[in-house]
């Protein structure tokens, strides 16, 4: 088949408006999903097993800035709060509990509809065009996946619909929302639906097995003095350009 040239009104009608149409739907996207998230409920239990933790790495990491008395006494109390609880694995059932589905129905409002309405939209307007061409040689597996809506056998696999330019913009904005909105955003549509694929299949956390293992790091943590003769490095500190200025004038 001939090489194919695109008008140049098709940048400017078709290409340009399919980026900006879906990075403004994503912008809005992350806004309303804050608008809509509900906040998150927090047991006693984990503020408090959270804190402990905090503080025993604390005190492995600093304890030595302490005097033996205060390490050991810390030490000991740490200990005894760590070996002493004991929490049982919760697995929350999503079909149990409504505000797990609610969050679920208000991501799948933020995250599917949009994506669908958009995307068949943007497939009724621009229908049948041709945006861009890839700067590489693809083969024809490549097809129904960079042409969706042109259905032609001998056109190069290399170019790209109206279509498949929109979903190559849905996953490909990634950047540009860490950018504008910061990491934690919710525009990214790829980090959206990665969350609603692996939010079933998370593993239910223990918090037994975290309080023992910072119990365990504690008990073998020992103590050492960082502070140790540094009133003798200090005074030597302050004493030593004395000496080197009454050496200068004694040769002078």
């Amino acid at each position: 088949m001939a090489e194919l040239l695109l008008d140049p009104d098709i940048r400017l009608w078709v290409f340009l408006p399919i980026v900006l149409i879906t990075f403004l739907v994503g912008i809005i996207r992350h806004y309303v999903t804050i608008l809509l998230q509900s906040e998150k409920k927090v047991e006693s239990t984990q503020i408090e097993d959270s804190q402990l933790l905090i503080r025993s790495r604390l005190l492995r990491e600093n304890g030595k800035y302490l005097p033996r008395s205060a390490f050991r006494m810390r030490k000991a109390f740490l200990e005894g709060k760590l070996k002493g609880i004991k929490r049982e694995p919760v697995q929350k059932n999503p079909m149990t509990d409504p505000s797990m589905m609610t969050d679920m129905l208000k991501g799948n409002l933020t995250n599917v509809l949009p994506m669908i309405v958009i995307g068949g939209w943007i497939n009724w307007a621009f229908s049948g065009f041709l945006t861009t061409k890839v700067p590489f040689p693809l083969t024809f597996r490549f097809k129904p996946m960079l042409q969706r809506g042109v259905e032609l056998i001998t056109l190069d696999a290399s170019w790209v619909s109206s279509a498949s330019w929109y979903f190559l913009n849905v996953f490909g904005l990634r950047s540009m929302y860490n950018l504008i909105l910061g990491m934690d955003n919710a525009a990214d549509q790829t980090r959206m639906m990665q969350d609603q694929m692996t939010g079933s299949a998370m593993q239910v956390q223990d918090p037994s097995k975290a309080l023992t293992a910072e119990w365990e790091a504690l008990k073998i943590t020992n103590y050492n003095n960082a502070l140790e003769g540094v009133e003798e490095d200090i005074l030597g500190a302050v004493q030593q350009p004395e000496n080197i200025i009454f050496s200068k004038n004694k040769f002078n």
